[in-house]
């Protein structure tokens, strides 16, 4: 049977023929023109190899191969002839004799692959030559392989069965051998102790969820707990004694001019129009007036009373009410008093034509900012009366009020995305209500002296300690953790007291939105408010003129000490700006 081949055609030729031994001696693949000499010599080396060598028996594994597969067999010995004679014509063209000796010979089965292939290995002894070159000797065992190969070779279309493997394959033990096979898989123990024993002795426990920091990370952590709270409540200390410095301002230096003014007119009795400053000062002296007086009108006792009437809940619930309208009082507070200041800019660089008109709209720009002020005015009140309400219950109704107040602070404040300006603008909000939680505990202590009996200055101490520790703290949570949400660096509130330092020693800016905007005539109707009892039992029982020398003599002695607390936060205040702008200068420059 013949088997098909495309590239060794001569091979499976001369396989497909059945050759005797007699037949393969004189049969040359390659019909060659050699000399008679040659041929003799050629006729009497074979003669002598065939006396003096014999093969070896070969051992010949038989496949299992079916039927029609058993026609394919070829004797072994017609392939060691067939090997010969190619060895013998593999250099024809170059005339030289080439010899082909087999010491030992010994083919076995080594490996069946898939599709039924045979492949044979010449055994250790086996020798083999070609002529006399190494080419001639790889020539001859590929050509043995060859003929292997094409003689054990099933027909496509014949039913032959595979030849069977030697050795099945352990899938399991392949992987064992070769682990890295899928990428550095290795399989786990599922022993639960081997388990516990390798995470005790892995290292860090939490590798697996938390990544190695670096030295940002340090940093950022640093910011958190020491840079950010320090340079924030440093900015908010400096910005409450602003604040103070305009409260005493509003109470030292606007009544003095207005003093200056009467007595000038009085004077020369000569009525001039004032200039726009003294405008201004006329019109929040109006505010002031009549937002203490129509506070004078109001029941404190009353007010008292039904807030403590209400439960726990509702208590701290009426503050946050009052201090969101708070926030809303000074925002429009604001622009009503810009506008107050417009209007009396206006109608003090008027014409003699149009001073009607301008007088008016000032009236009614007045109009406007009383009442709003002595809306914002109520509010506070009300406020500082909840805040008393907490501190002399025994409920723990303090505690509920700031538990509820600061944290519900953080939670509309921290987790929200803010820029860098509208932290500038969340700091002075901070400044302001900070002076306000002064006012109203300024409120409270008036009332222990009015209505506490027993020692309750102790008491209101700690009291007043936990409120404004409480502030303070939640303060420098909020700050450090809105600057570590939103990537602000602590130089940030630098930059925010160097703006503040500034405003101090009026010095310009461009940006005017950079400046503390606060307004005390609110906080001030309220303190007055309040003194104004405290006052009242100082004064001696006696005829209205004695009342009125005592109550002068009281009027006085607190305008100057007020006057001197104003000197001494101003002055103190302009030295740490000076100071600090040149500090903050050389360091730009050093920097640079």
């Amino acid at each position: 049977m013949s088997l098909r081949s495309s590239d060794r055609k001569l091979s499976f030729e001369l396989l497909a023929t059945d050759l005797d031994d007699d037949d393969l001696d004189g049969l040359s693949p390659r019909s060659l023109p050699e000399s008679s000499s040659d041929g003799q010599r050629r006729r009497r080396r074979r003669a002598k190899r065939k006396q003096g060598f014999q093969s070896p028996p070969i051992v010949e594994e038989e496949p299992r191969v079916d039927r029609d597969a058993a026609a394919a067999a070829f004797r072994v010995t017609d392939l060691m002839s067939v090997v010969e004679k190619v060895c013998q014509s593999s250099d024809a063209e170059r005339s030289v004799a080439s010899r082909v000796t087999y010491v030992g010979v010994e083919l076995r089965q080594r490996s069946v692959s898939g599709n039924g292939r045979v492949v044979a290995a010449p055994a250790e002894d086996a020798t083999s030559s070609c002529g006399s070159s190494a080419r001639e000797s790889a020539a001859a065992a590929a050509a043995v392989a060859d003929v292997t190969d094409a003689a054990c070779r099933p027909e496509v279309n014949g039913d032959v069965k595979k030849l069977q493997k030697e050795e099945s394959l352990d899938w399991e033990k392949f992987m064992k051998e070769n682990s890295n096979i899928l990428g550095e898989v290795e399989r786990l123990d599922n022993s639960p102790f081997r388990y516990f024993i390798g995470e005790l002795y892995s290292g860090n426990s939490l590798r697996s969820t938390i990544a190695v920091g670096n030295d940002k990370k340090r940093q950022r952590v640093y910011n958190t707990m020491f840079h950010v709270p320090w340079r924030c409540e440093r900015l908010i200390v400096a910005g409450f004694f602003v604040c103070l410095d305009s409260f005493l301002s509003l109470l030292t230096i606007m009544p003095a001019r207005i003093v200056m003014t009467v007595w000038r007119v009085l004077k020369t009795r000569q009525f001039l129009r004032p200039n726009a400053a003294d405008l201004s000062d006329y019109g929040c002296f109006v505010v002031l007036a009549l937002g203490v007086a129509s506070l004078q009108m109001i029941d404190i006792s009353l007010i008292y009373h039904v807030i403590r009437g209400q439960g726990t809940i509702k208590l701290y619930v009426v503050y946050n009410v009052l201090e969101i309208f708070d926030k809303l009082c000074q925002s429009f507070g604001e622009d009503v008093l810009q506008v107050l200041f417009n209007s009396a800019e206006g109608l003090s660089t008027c014409s003699t034509d149009n001073a009607t008109f301008e007088l008016m709209r000032f009236l009614l720009d007045e109009a406007i900012a009383v009442v709003a002020f002595v809306v914002h005015s109520f509010v506070l009140l009300a406020q500082a009366i909840t805040l008393s309400t907490c501190i002399i219950a025994h409920n723990n109704a303090l505690l509920a009020l700031l538990v509820s107040n600061n944290f519900a602070e953080i939670k509309s404040n921290v987790f929200k995305r803010v820029s860098k300006e509208n932290l500038h603008n969340l700091v002075y909000y901070d400044i302001i209500e900070r002076f306000h939680i002064t006012a109203f505990l300024l409120f409270v202590l008036a009332q222990n002296i009015l209505e506490a009996e027993g020692p309750w200055f102790d008491s209101f101490l700690v009291n007043a300690s936990l409120v404004f520790m409480c502030e303070v703290l939640i303060d420098a949570i909020k700050h450090s953790f809105l600057a570590k949400f939103n990537e602000i660096k602590p130089v940030a509130y630098s930059e925010f007291l160097e703006d503040l330092c500034k405003q101090i020693l009026n010095e310009q800016s461009d940006d005017r939105q950079k400046d503390l905007t606060f307004i005390p005539l609110a906080p001030a109707c309220v303190v007055i408010r309040v003194l104004t009892p405290v006052y009242a039992t100082l004064l001696p029982v006696g005829p209205f003129i004695w009342r009125t020398f005592w109550i002068l003599l009281w009027s006085v002695l607190t305008y100057f000490m007020l006057a001197i607390f104003k000197i001494l936060v101003g002055l103190v205040l302009r030295c740490l700006a000076t100071w600090y702008v040149n500090l903050r200068l050389t360091r730009k420059q050093h920097v640079d």
